[in-house]
């Protein structure tokens, strides 16, 4: 069996065949159309529109976990870095 590249996934044991399944998906003409123009433009097919869209959709929300993990670890760490202080609040409203 002859596998195309991108139908394969790398493991330890050897390359297996990822399953594909259908979708029928029921929209509007007009949505359609406009739809094979940006893939036209893109150079893609709306299949390919799809796809990438459904794994976007997918990915968001481990970005943003990610995105929150490492805005914590800023936070616990300090965004800046202060040298000692030589003031103290007294100094910054005498007059």
């Amino acid at each position: 069996m002859i596998l195309s590249r991108a139908a394969q996934v790398s493991c330890y044991t050897g390359a297996v065949e990822k399953a594909r399944q259908n979708v029928t998906l029921v929209v509007e003409e007009e949505l359609l159309l406009a739809a094979r123009k940006v893939a036209l433009d893109q150079r893609t097919s709306v299949n390919q529109l799809v796809r990438e869209y459904l794994a976007a959709l997918v990915e968001q929300p481990s970005r943003r976990r990610l995105a929150r993990t490492r805005l914590r670890k800023a936070f616990e760490k300090g965004l800046v870095a202060v040298g000692d202080r030589k003031w103290s609040r007294e100094d910054l409203y005498d007059r």
